[in-house]
């Protein structure tokens, strides 16, 4: 574990973006930057690069996610915030000290693993400690700082348990006490509850959001899963072969997707072809998809006319249904191909000219859902689409 042998002190005060502060701290502290941060595997003609060059400032207090699929970067950049990799050039400086020169049992971090990476042969207090019993701490205070943090993670009855001992979810609580405890200026997490089951997950990464903005501790998450990344980050870094697609908050990521690789990877989307037939004032278009015209906001690069793709969310998809079996299957009309039900929510795939379209209907009324078959009438909301630049077209 990447722990700090001098103790950094108490939380650091409040950030922008609403973390909590102590009356004694009288400045902000874990601003994280990347600077050209680039990892090379291998030398010549053989050379991987990892991780290509990116920059990024994250503020103090700032709860950020690395999100991507496998082999896109996210856990080499966090690996080299952390010491553990070195970089082959660029910078990480925090709180304006370049980190690449010190060592990873130096640098004022804490990591939470995914596979917990608990003292097996210690109980649960001496895990929580042994950070502190690393800075030296006075034993009083030591022991104040571990009941706290023992406290605040419900383990105050385990303490005397081995890891062996506790379920996952606990040990998974005993690692972020032990981490938390040092009061590093950076967590650091690691897919950390990726061992865990999908119910244990969404209690834990709520336990999880709620310590750091308590602490307002800056904090580096990695992960694959899209639904941790919306639930838990002020800001996600969507990652794609080595570089950053888009760093946004995660409703921005959602409705404005930078490009169809992010809106693909980031929930479900409909990409419909689209033309162009006119460009309008306040960053909208006119536009032709679905045998329908509409008025949809545009990307700030998605300019011109002629042929684009328009994103479109399955929860923005409306069908009305047809009684007439007749009717072709010709402009905004379809066919009911899929229905499932899934209590929430219920889901239609649906057969048009322009290809298959995703909709999703929230809380649905079971005694009024579409058949399978059943011709419907294809719309959108228009304020909710999303026009992406015309080179993204070959993505879709």
């Amino acid at each position: 574990m990447t722990q700090a042998l001098n103790p950094v002190g108490d939380a650091p005060a409040k950030s922008r973006r609403g973390g909590p502060s102590r009356s004694e701290a009288t400045t902000e502290v874990g601003r994280l930057e990347l600077v050209g941060l680039t990892k090379r595997f291998g030398e010549g003609a053989e050379a991987v690069t990892a991780v290509d060059a990116i920059d990024l400032v994250i503020e103090p207090g700032e709860f950020i996610t690395l999100l991507g699929p496998s082999g896109c970067g996210k856990t080499t950049t966090l690996r080299m915030i952390a010491g553990f990799e070195d970089a082959t050039s660029g910078r990480v400086l925090l709180d304006g000290e370049d980190m690449v020169v010190v060592p990873p049992n130096k640098r004022p971090m804490s990591m939470v693993f995914q596979s917990y990476a608990l003292f097996p042969h210690m109980s649960v207090r001496d895990n929580v400690s042994y950070g502190l019993k690393l800075q030296r701490m006075p034993r009083a205070e030591l022991e104040e700082a571990v009941d706290v943090a023992l406290a605040s993670m419900n383990l105050t009855s385990m303490a005397d348990r081995a890891p062996a001992q506790l379920s996952g979810g606990q040990q998974q609580r005993v690692a972020l006490a032990r981490a938390m405890v040092v009061r590093p200026k950076v967590l650091l997490f690691d897919e950390p509850l990726s061992n865990l089951d999908a119910k244990l997950r969404v209690k834990m990464r709520t336990e999880i959001r709620r310590m750091q903005r308590r602490l307002g501790i800056t904090s580096v998450y990695v992960t694959h899963d899209q639904s941790e990344a919306m639930a838990m980050s002020d800001r996600i870094v969507v990652m794609n072969s080595g570089r950053i697609e888009q760093v946004a908050t995660p409703s921005e990521i959602y409705r404005h997707p930078a490009s169809v690789f992010v809106a693909d990877f980031v929930g479900r989307a409909n990409f419909l072809d689209a033309k162009v037939v006119d460009r309008l004032s306040s960053g909208r278009a006119r536009v032709e998809a679905l045998g329908q015209v509409a008025e949809v906001p545009t990307h700030p690069q998605a300019t011109g006319t002629g042929d684009s793709v328009l994103m479109v969310r399955p929860e923005s998809v409306r069908l009305e249904p047809v009684e007439d079996t007749r009717v072709p299957l010709t402009g905004s009309m379809g066919q009911v191909v899929t229905s499932v039900f899934y209590g929430e929510t219920v889901e239609y795939e649906v057969e048009t000219e322009f290809g298959l379209v995703v909709c999703v209907v929230p809380d649905p009324d079971a005694d009024h859902l579409l058949r399978e078959s059943q011709k419907v009438r294809v719309s959108i909301e228009a304020d909710r689409a999303w026009l992406l630049p015309a080179g993204d077209r070959a993505s879709a």
